[in-house]
Parts: structure tokens; C-alpha cells; sequence
């Protein structure tokens, strides 16, 4: 039997990654081969988790992420690179039949922004949107991540709502026509963000819901709400229809699934049987380094994504 038969054919008994091991022994703690089992749900690794096996050029880090078997990728610093290579990005993802996540659009952790009415940050923020348009016609990329900034602490907390409630409906308006979607990420200001504005997904349907446009959305970080909040499957259920995307890590550590407290098995079955065709980002760092740390980044979602249908 060919090598790569056989790892498709384990791959679908759901072993695919522990019978490489069985299959090859010590070769396998070293490098891992392509597997043709596509995962259930869009799991999307960066463009920069796989060095050691892919080298780091993003179009072959696309390929091998592609021959293990995910169905998504997501780039935070997309916008930054040239614009020819964004194009290549978005061929090389479209000759596979993948999808592309939210790359970060605005995330200033150190200004206050979104929560003032201030002309020059309107201005700032009517640009980034202008930019964000440019490299959606480059990608054909559907969502944007917005970070609304620091809080003011001179300012009464209902204004500061209401100031970003009327910037993400200006953004919003300037986006909405092509049909890019902004979403916006509650940070957790216990372990990672102090100070900043928006913090969890009760506060942030409720701007949703206010802004009151197609193009307004959540992004939920589900390493970051167990840390404010947990009740991680009802929050899902609450904010459902505002959510545009998923970031994945667990705690503590911000590793891959597994290696922490969230039952991302169970979350990931739950987030499927609600029909979510969206991309999960896989932001997180990895619990080992070099290779022995990027097979055990794949074989981790290989254990979450065996859940039954």
C-alpha cells in the first residue's frame, strides 16, 4: 500500500496522526505527510504555523495546510503585505477551494479611539476602511477585525458607548456596500488587555444590535472569554446571530486545544450541529516547539474535531 494511501485511509478511521506514528515510528515525531481527511469545521492556521514543515513562504504554507486537511486559513498582518502577494494568497486559496479569515484591520490597544467623537480619529478610521476595501478586491476576503481601543476614564461609560456605537455605523456605511463584514473582538483585560473598551459578547451584541447593520459583527475569541466570563456554548447561543468568526486557544497559555480547561470538543460539535460555515481562527501559539510542537498542533485538532455528528 502507498504511504499516502494509507495515511488517508487512517485519517478517515479518525487515527490519522497517531497511525503515522504506529505506522512509522520515530519518523513520525519528526515530520508529518499530507491527509487527504478534511476536518468538519474551517479551522484556519496562520500563514506562519508550520516553519519547520513548510518553510515560510505563505504560499506553500497554504499547501500544507491544505494537505492536512483544513479548509481555512487566516493571515492578522494581511493587510500589510504587498499587494501582489495578496493576490497570490488569494489564487493559491481559491485554486484549493479555502477560505480566508478576518485579518486585522484596526487594533490600537494603547488609544482611545472608537469612544470619542474626535473629527481626526473619524478621519483615521474612514482611511482604514478605505484600505480594508483595497484589499478585499485584492482577496475577496469577507471580514475585517476592529479592536474599539482604550476606555476614557474621564468620560461617563454610557458616552463612550454611544460614541462607539456611531463609529462602527460610520464604518459600517463605508464598508457595508461591497459586503465586507467589521468584526469587533472582546478582549479580556485580566490575563492580556487591561484598559481597553470592549471586553465581552453580552456588551458586544448589545452594539450590534444598536449599530444596527448587515456589516456589524463579533468576533469571539473563546480563549479570551473564558477568561472574563466562560458560559462559553451560551454566549455562542446568545450572540448566534452577530457572530462572523471564531479565535481558537486555550487557557491557560493560549495554546492549542487540549492543552488547557476548555472542552473545545464539545464546543466545536455544538457550533457544527448549529450549521457554522465560517472560519475558526487558530490563534494561539503551540504547546512544543520546532516540529514535535506542529504535529501536535495537528493531532490536537484531529482529537477535537473527532466528535460525532
Amino acid at each position: 500500500m502507498k504511504r499516502r494511501n494509507f495515511i488517508k485511509t487512517t485519517a478517515a478511521s479518525g487515527i490519522a496522526l497517531s497511525g503515522i506514528a504506529g505506522a512509522f515510528g520515530a519518523a513520525a515525531s519528526e515530520s508529518v505527510t499530507s491527509n487527504e481527511a478534511q476536518f468538519k469545521l474551517k479551522y484556519a492556521p496562520s500563514l506562519g504555523n508550520f516553519p519547520e514543515h513548510a518553510g515560510k513562504d505563505p504560499i506553500d504554507q497554504i499547501k500544507f495546510i491544505a494537505d492536512q486537511g483544513f479548509r481555512a486559513v487566516f493571515d492578522n498582518g494581511l493587510m500589510n503585505k504587498p499587494p501582489e502577494l495578496q493576490e497570490k494568497i488569494s489564487s493559491e486559496l481559491a485554486r484549493l477551494g479555502m477560505d480566508l479569515g478576518p485579518f486585522v484591520l484596526y487594533a490600537d490597544f494603547n488609544t482611545r479611539s472608537f469612544v470619542l467623537q474626535d473629527p481626526d480619529i473619524q478621519e483615521m478610521l474612514k482611511k482604514k476602511m478605505q484600505d480594508a476595501l483595497e484589499v478585499q478586491k485584492r482577496t475577496g476576503v469577507k471580514t475585517a477585525l476592529v479592536v474599539p481601543g482604550r476606555y476614557d476614564e474621564k468620560l461617563h461609560w454610557d458616552y463612550q458607548t454611544a460614541h462607539v456605537i456611531e463609529n462602527m455605523r460610520m464604518c459600517c456605511d463605508i464598508v457595508g456596500k461591497t459586503g465586507l463584514e467589521l468584526v469587533m473582538e472582546p478582549l479580556n483585560a485580566h490575563t492580556d488587555h487591561p484598559g481597553l473598551f470592549l471586553t465581552d459578547m453580552p456588551q458586544a451584541k448589545m452594539i450590534c444590535v444598536a449599530v444596527n447593520h448587515p456589516s456589524c459583527k463579533i468576533v469571539d475569541d473563546m480563549y479570551h472569554q473564558q477568561i472574563t466570563e466562560g458560559n462559553i456554548i451560551p454566549n455562542i447561543d446568545m450572540c448566534w446571530d452577530y457572530i462572523g468568526a471564531f479565535h481558537i486557544g486555550d487557557n491557560p497559555g493560549r495554546k492549542e486545544p487540549t492543552t488547557g480547561e476548555i472542552n473545545y470538543k464539545n464546543i466545536f460539535k455544538h457550533i457544527y450541529n448549529k450549521g457554522y460555515n465560517g472560519v475558526l481562527c487558530c490563534e494561539h501559539g503551540k504547546s512544543k516547539p520546532g516540529k514535535e510542537g506542529e504535529i501536535a498542533f495537528i493531532r490536537a485538532y484531529r482529537e477535537v474535531d473527532s466528535f460525532e455528528k
